[in-house]
């Protein structure tokens, strides 16, 4: 993405990050204000990028020194704001490097005054406020923003307005084709309120971690130290699996292992596995949705019960086969899940609203919220925006926005992220008994109504979904969030279906090239 900046906007982008490097030293005067400003901007000097280019030629902040705290904060404060603006109207990405460039530099100051000051620790709250308030204030509203404009989409307004008329409390949708960007939202952030859903707010991803975990898993094939054709069982003998699966096997979900989260045979027989939000067991999911459980945990419970078919000899979507990756991309690196995604999918796109959870409970703001309803003692409807993600593991774990969802989808297409030969791979279409559905090694290759190719991945995650589409290039790309009040019934399974086809049609068909 090109993108220009005048002298003036150079210049609010230094005073904005050396200023909040000030503002630190100076809240912290009564420790090392000068080691505290040199660290803060060493930190600032690493910057890569545009951001990097930009701060690299500047004084050092000297004009605002011997200002008082106060001072310097109405100076500063809304620079950082405006910078966070002016950067996110011409490319998101780069603002989300500033926004970590200053936040890695105000630690880093924070860090070397020695214990944390009340007063440090407030001052840093401030700056990430001032960051934020223009990402919050983008998002919240309902407008598109400048830069997604384009042109006007009534077709795109009309289907999510549908989306939401068909039982969604909100719908966050964005576009890039050969248009341009569009981006917009439908129906309310919360149920009660008025607010629409934030246009790039965050959303667990639900399935769609499982896109990010076999990109990485096959990374680490193009560094050698994965075999993609080798028996998971030499990375992993302490779980004793048949020695017939192979980690292809894994991203291809052709390894038979039970699904941890129950199986549903042909026959109508249902397996369960651990307490989940469907079914019988959705009042014990809600009673529990904080409960930490470990990957080995869910794992041990897979392997406890019958395979589901001989290793290779058929098909079908296991969470287990996600666990496993996880498991073999930590103990190949020695490093956690969420280190390797920085070090080679968030850090690289700067996917700065791009969240590995683990088991923690939270999603930063802002967001659409997220409902479960259930029977007890009467019908009840309960906000579960927060719950530990940890009972689905990389099977469906991860926050992130339609915005990097986009960047990410679009250069893993792109060859950005994978050699020719591996990407090639990933997209390898393997028969799954879905119609006009197929599954390669971490997506799907959907045929579109008129005989396209699309490559997709969805998912949902209580409450929270969020959808993923790309042209084979990633030239073209769609992601959307929504958020509705789920139950037991998964009442809501119809109408995800009909607003994934409609959005599909919509974006991909060869009737909407020539709109």
């Amino acid at each position: 993405m090109t993108i220009t900046l005048s002298d003036q906007d150079k210049s609010t982008l230094r005073i904005a990050a050396y200023g909040a490097v000030s503002l630190m030293a100076a809240a912290g005067a009564a420790g090392k204000p000068h080691k505290i400003a040199t660290t803060g901007s060493i930190a600032l000097g690493s910057a890569t990028g545009l951001v990097g280019h930009v701060l690299a030629d500047y004084p050092k902040g000297k004009d605002l020194a011997g200002k008082s705290v106060a001072e310097i904060a109405d100076r500063v404060l809304p620079a950082l704001t405006a910078a966070m603006n002016l950067l996110k109207q011409q490319d998101p990405a780069e603002a989300g490097n500033f926004r970590s460039t200053v936040l890695v530099a105000v630690e880093t100051a924070q860090t070397h005054q020695g214990p944390p000051s009340p007063a440090t620790t407030a001052m840093a709250r401030k700056i990430t406020e001032a960051l934020d308030a223009a990402r919050a204030a983008t998002a919240d509203s309902g407008a598109v923003p400048e830069a997604a404009a384009g042109q006007d989409r009534p077709e795109l307004r009309k289907a999510i307005e549908e989306i939401v008329e068909s039982g969604f409390l909100g719908v966050s949708l964005r576009v890039h084709d050969e248009r341009g960007e569009w981006a917009g939202s439908a129906g309310v952030a919360e149920l009660g309120g008025t607010a629409k859903p934030p246009i790039n707010g965050h959303v667990r991803i639900g399935s769609n971690t499982k896109t990010f975990t076999a990109t990485l898993v096959l990374q680490l094939v193009a560094e050698g130290k994965l075999g993609l054709d080798i028996p998971v069982d030499d990375y992993l003998p302490e779980f004793g699996l048949d020695r017939r699966i192979t980690v292809r096997m894994l991203l291809q979900h052709t390894s038979g292992l039970f699904n941890f989260t129950g199986e549903v045979y042909d026959d109508g027989t249902i397996v369960p596995g651990i307490p989940i939000p469907y079914g019988t067991t959705g009042k014990e999911w809600v009673d529990n949705r904080l409960k930490t459980y470990r990957p080995q945990e869910l794992l041990e419970l897979a392997l406890s019960k019958p395979a589901r078919f001989e290793p290779g000899t058929g098909w079908s979507y296991s969470n287990t086969n996600y666990v496993l990756a996880r498991l073999l991309i930590e103990k190949v690196t020695g490093r956690s899940l969420a280190e390797e995604m920085r070090r080679l999918i968030l850090g690289p796109l700067n996917l700065s609203g791009t969240v590995v959870p683990d088991a923690s409970p939270e999603i930063p703001e802002p967001h659409a919220h997220a409902y479960y309803r259930y029977e007890d003692a009467g019908e009840q409807t309960i906000d579960i925006t927060r719950q530990n993600p940890s009972w689905i593991s990389t099977g469906g774990d991860m926050i992130s926005t339609t915005q990097d969802l986009h960047t990410f989808i679009s250069a893993l297409l792109g060859g950005k992220l994978l050699p020719a030969p591996l990407l090639a791979e990933m997209c390898t279409p393997h028969p799954t008994g879905i119609p006009n559905m197929d599954y390669g090694l971490g997506v799907f290759v959907v045929t579109t109504d008129d005989g396209g190719t699309v490559i997709s991945h969805n998912g949902a995650a209580v409450g929270h979904a969020a959808l993923m589409y790309s042209t084979p290039d990633g030239s073209k790309t769609l992601t959307a969030a929504l958020s509705c009040v789920d139950d037991a019934d998964l009442s809501i399974a119809a109408a995800f279906q009909n607003a994934q086809q409609r959005l599909l049609n919509e974006v991909f068909s060869r009737r909407a090239e020539h709109l």
